[in-house]
């Protein structure tokens, strides 16, 4: 008897699990460019986002969400691939290719019956062209979601990549007042001077944050009117953190603590999480959703029974990483980073500590002295009177030694670098040690003393000059 009741119960379980409804899900993947952790649901009392807080307050919302890369092309290889940066060859640079030797979940879907398509931008920067890409490896590009859904054959799934340019940069000055938005209510964070200029840049970037937000709310408007809300799992992210100084291209937690919600009406019952994700889990959640297999190449693991609270704990730490981002130093030298981050500590490894982090301060190059960094008027506050501000430039800008080590519980914005600190070698120690397990574990070619991420084209329009090329 107890078996049968277990064989009865097991079959109720496995045919009424959401994975094995009849009708294939659809996935609704809405990213924003260079959107860091600002969002009511995390304590924003400035920036506007109901959309995303109606999803996170309904859906699974993660307060520890890492990308891989703190730059556009290798955070969106990395969530295609379900691989590290440095494990996906050119694709750990941004404005290079991704190729398509190595997996993609949009490809395995398109191949197993699913519609895939994106709007605006997909994987990049970059030429995916050279990598044998016919098209973006997010999908064939739309003009926009109902032009996609027309183009839907009849019962088929589809998968959708919303690739929003907000808030990258340029911004329109003053627009973010203009909205209502008060420069007074803006927290600056201990990393940039509080000035006016500094205030209303931030404003300005709230501004297209909550641009973006609408623009989820139309999305998820469309799937009501048209039935298909309760079959579509929407995912709500970004690709790094806010370009500003310290945050995009640097793996401090402004550049790749993100934003990050999971959303499917009925079938994941609402909570918050503090577990650790990485975007390698992007690709194998996708696939398990869609009752594929995943691919051994992949990296990451699906977060399926942490969306449906089979587990509460899915990691205990991430491991992030840059490497070229801009052409931005001579010899187009990248500044190779490797980390840790623990719930109660960010590593971090400087490979190249000769090089400045930000970018060359001559301006041999067409995106200017520290092109790292994106223009703005916060860079622009803090390099002019660089003395005056002597603190601030040197977090943002000045060379940084080889370790870095921040007390996440003492140090939440991580600006006292402890990696010297003799009540913290026993720490560093261990960290170090994971770090380097980790990869080796993934066969990081810098272990091996290789360095191609210092040779792989850059395909990007930034101007070069002989002199840079030496």
């Amino acid at each position: 008897m107890k078996v049968i009741k277990f064989l009865t119960f097991g079959l109720l379980y496995l045919f009424g699990h959401p994975l094995w409804a009849q009708k294939k899900p659809n996935i609704l993947f809405c990213i924003a460019d260079d959107w860091g952790k600002h969002a009511g649901i995390y304590g924003n009392k400035v920036v506007k986002t109901p959309n995303f807080d109606r999803l996170a307050s309904e859906g699974v919302v993660f307060t520890n969400a890492f990308c891989g890369s703190p730059s556009c092309t290798p955070s969106r290889a990395t969530i295609l691939t379900g691989r590290y940066p440095h494990q996906n060859e050119e694709s750990g640079n941004l404005w290079s290719t991704l190729q398509t030797k190595l997996p993609n979940y949009a490809s395995i879907l398109a191949q197993n019956g699913y519609h895939v398509g994106l709007e605006r931008k997909g994987w990049g920067p970059g030429d995916f062209k050279v990598g044998g890409y016919e098209q973006n490896p997010a999908g064939k590009s739309y003009k926009n979601f109902d032009e996609f859904l027309e183009k839907r054959p009849a019962d088929s799934p589809f998968c959708y990549w919303f690739g929003s340019q907000d808030p990258h940069r340029v911004y329109e000055a003053g627009t973010g007042k203009a909205s209502g938005m008060n420069p007074a209510d803006v927290r600056v964070p201990a990393y940039w001077p509080d000035t006016p200029e500094i205030r209303n840049d931030v404003l300005d970037y709230y501004y297209e944050v909550q641009r973006f937000d609408r623009e989820v709310g139309q999305f998820i408007k469309k799937l009501e009117e048209i039935g298909e809300l309760e079959n579509t799992l929407i995912v709500v992210t970004s690709d790094n953190g806010m370009p500003f100084p310290r945050a995009k291209a640097n793996v401090y937690d402004a550049g790749t603590n993100l934003p990050l919600v999971f959303y499917w009406k009925g079938k994941i019952a609402a909570h918050a999480t503090n577990t650790f994700m990485s975007f390698v889990d992007f690709a194998p959640t996708f696939l398990e959703v869609a009752r594929l297999p995943i691919p051994k190449e992949m990296s990451g693991k699906s977060l399926w029974p942490l969306l449906i609270n089979q587990t509460q704990n899915h990691r205990n730490e991430v491991f992030l990483e840059r490497e070229r981002h801009a052409n931005v130093r001579r010899g187009d030298r990248s500044y190779p980073i490797r980390a840790i981050r623990t719930r109660d500590f960010l590593y971090i490894q400087n490979l190249a500590p000769k090089q400045w982090p930000a970018g060359d301060p001559q301006p041999y190059f067409a995106v200017g002295a520290y092109g790292d960094v994106d223009p703005g008027p916060t860079k622009d506050v803090i390099l002019q009177d660089s003395a005056k501000y002597a603190y601030y430039y040197r977090l943002c800008f000045a060379k940084r030694p080889a370790e870095e080590l921040y007390d996440l519980k003492k140090d939440p914005e991580q600006v006292n670098n402890l990696a010297e600190n003799g009540n913290y070698q026993s720490i560093k120690k261990d960290l170090s040690m994971k770090l380097t397990q980790w990869r080796k574990e993934t066969a990081d070619p810098r272990m091996a003393g290789k360095q191609p991420f210092e040779t792989y084209p850059y395909y990007g329009n930034s101007a070069k000059t002989e002199q840079m090329k030496n």
